[in-house]
């Protein structure tokens, strides 16, 4: 995930300014609000700004993806060349949905709090509506999630540890 936040840091960065580049990334699945704090770490962006674009960047996708994805999957799924991409993505989701059914608020929070590879919001949102979780429900929880991941990923990418321990 490094390498591909150095990427668009590198990219995006001859263009915008530094804050859009952390700001931008934290909307990318598989970046997400991780990659937007690794990047602000390189690109030197101080913690109390970075923390609010990432935490923005992070949550902007989330709705549009609990309303949305669900039909735009069934859309894509009529054009042969993305069936079989759209029913991978499915499935993926799926096999990860087993540690959100369980305990379903708690579930989805820490999937997207837990900063693993294939969590974030973008997969638990994915997941939630896939099985159909309450709207307001699914926001609340990938909101904490996303809240924890923020204090983790702070710690990581800036080195707080040190200054906490």
């Amino acid at each position: 995930m490094e390498s591909l936040a150095m990427w668009f840091t590198q990219t995006l960065g001859a263009y915008v300014s530094k804050e859009a580049v952390v700001f931008i990334i934290s909307m990318v699945p598989l970046l997400e609000l991780r990659g937007g704090l690794l990047a602000s770490a390189l690109l030197q962006v101080p913690i109390t700004t970075a923390i609010p674009l990432c935490i923005i960047g992070n949550i902007i996708p989330i709705p549009f993806i609990l309303l949305f994805i669900k039909k735009i999957f069934a859309l894509l799924k009529k054009l042969p060349f993305m069936r079989g991409i759209v029913e991978w993505l499915e499935r993926r989701a799926m096999n990860r949905s087993d540690k959100i059914a369980a305990g379903e608020f708690v579930g989805l929070m820490l999937f997207v709090g837990v900063p693993l590879p294939g969590t974030g919001a973008w997969t638990g949102s994915l997941i939630a509506a896939l099985l159909e979780i309450d709207f307001k429900k699914a926001i609340l929880a990938e909101f904490l999630g996303i809240i924890i991941a923020t204090v983790i990923m702070s710690v990581v990418s800036y080195g707080l540890l040190g200054a906490v321990l």
